[in-house]
């Protein structure tokens, strides 16, 4: 029954003109890998917690040369990718999500940028900066990046691969049925990062140019920038992968983390966990620590796996309604290939180093006093004495950008807030601060605006009468 399914399958992809056959062959053999029922269990009594000469605690790590013409050197082996694919539909933009403002007028972009000049200008490097776009994001991408064409930063950007999305009653690729616009294809996850480096020649370039490593991280984490002492680290003990990991809090537990297994460093993730073991997974106590998605990886070794067609990370199966049709997306994780490549760790880094803006009350965060932003790089206020941040909860009034914008006059003082909680059509003047807990509920139907200059602490407030 599957090797009926996917010889009509492959006949019907066969005759795809959209996409090129490095595509056409990378989908079907991930369909046979998937219709081959390999999913791999983990048997949840062969794991271990990973020593830390797996998991490397970042403290331990070797200072880097101070030495200008030294720290040029390592520079001098490294290029930054960044995963641009995504859209900032879930926060109500349209186009990538890269685009976004962030502060003081910059996007993600313009602070990616920024970093890697100032980089290059101080130590008279060459870092060059890849976009990985999908097909979403790519005609975008190439309007905004000519903005940056005089400044002292090689960008290259490439797409990562364009698979048919499957009808799943048929078992047939969507856009052969007649779905040839946008929605009948997708972006198959960013475990497609490492073909698609290959097939678009920009892997073989960076060779050529003597780059060794590659550090790829999501162009929404803030804290994702180039850190010398981890390259100082990777180059000097060879290690081939490294995936950067930092302690877990409640607000991580789905996130995917570190173990040893069967004697090798492996990512596991929710989605693998057997159900009996679910709760055990989202422990804190148990598993310490997630993936942050920045990753450094050695650009011969992708090369090495890519050509031996090694790289077969867990498949993570997407089912999802559109247009009233029933799909199914097969995609997987870069962060699954670590047990691919030799001596692959995790190093243990400072939560400073995952600051990721997934929805407005990230944006919050990041555009207020909590943060100062200098050189490109998002740097916490030393005032805050709580190592952890804030917690926002914003109702759906705030969830798109622009209605998040609009309903503060200014972002508030939180450098001494523990957490907000706002719901209803609450609206903020300017100057406000807030200590403490704080909760802000506007009844239905009623507008409830929070004065100019008001200081809210440890309270909750439900109308004008408790300000």
């Amino acid at each position: 029954m599957a090797d009926e399914k996917l010889a009509k399958l492959r006949e019907a992809v066969a005759g795809l003109t959209q996409i090129s056959e490095n595509e056409k062959s990378g989908f079907i053999s991930l369909v046979a890998r998937y219709l081959s029922g390999e999913e791999e269990h983990v048997e949840w009594a062969k794991i271990h917690t990973p020593t830390d000469e797996v998991v490397v605690p970042y403290d331990s790590l070797e200072a880097p040369p101070q030495d200008m013409e030294e720290t040029k050197k390592l520079l001098d082996k490294l290029a930054v990718l960044k995963l641009n694919g995504g859209l900032g539909t879930t926060m109500g933009c349209t186009g990538p999500k890269s685009v976004i403002e962030v502060r003081n007028g910059f996007t993600f972009l313009d602070l990616i940028v920024i970093q890697i000049e100032s980089l290059n200008k101080k130590y008279g490097s060459n870092v060059p900066l890849l976009l990985m776009n999908s097909f979403n994001t790519h005609d975008d991408t190439l309007k905004i990046v000519e903005k940056y064409t005089n400044s002292n930063i090689e960008i290259h950007t490439f797409n990562q691969s364009q698979y048919p999305r499957v009808v799943a009653d048929e078992f047939l690729p969507w856009p052969s049925k007649g779905k040839t616009c946008k929605d009948g294809w997708y972006p198959p996850g960013h475990g497609d990062i490492f073909p698609s480096l290959m097939n678009s020649g920009k892997l073989d370039l960076l060779l050529s140019q003597g780059k060794e490593y590659v550090f790829i991280a999501n162009s929404d984490n803030l804290g994702a920038i180039v850190d010398m002492k981890i390259l100082n680290h990777l180059i000097h003990k060879q290690n081939e992968y490294c995936m950067e990991v930092t302690p877990k809090t409640l607000a991580d537990v789905k996130g995917g983390t570190l173990i040893s297994y069967e004697g090798k460093v492996q990512l596991l993730e929710i989605a693998q966990v057997p159900d009996a073991h679910v709760n055990e997974f989202k422990s804190i106590e148990k598993f310490k620590i997630f993936n942050t998605n920045n990753l450094w990886v050695n650009l011969k070794a992708i090369k090495r796996l890519v050509e031996a067609d090694a790289l077969k990370m867990e498949i993570i199966p997407n089912p999802k309604e559109v247009d009233g049709v029933k799909v199914l997306q097969l995609e997987t994780a870069a962060g699954a290939a670590i047990r691919f490549f030799d001596h692959a760790i995790g190093i243990n880094v400072p939560r400073s180093r995952f600051l990721p803006v997934k929805a407005t009350s990230d944006l919050q965060l990041v555009q207020s006093d909590l943060y100062t932003l200098v050189d490109g790089f998002v740097t916490r206020n030393a005032a805050r004495t709580n190592p952890l941040n804030p917690s926002i909860e914003l109702g759906p009034e705030f969830k798109k950008v622009g209605s998040f914008l609009g309903r503060f006059k200014s972002i508030p003082s939180i450098v001494e807030l523990d957490s907000l909680k706002v719901s209803g059509d609450v609206w903020f003047g300017s100057s406000i601060t807030l200590k403490g807990k704080v909760t802000i509920t506007a009844k239905p139907g009623v507008k409830l605006e929070i004065p100019d200059g008001a200081v809210i602490e440890n309270k909750d407030i439900n109308g004008p009468e408790d300000l």
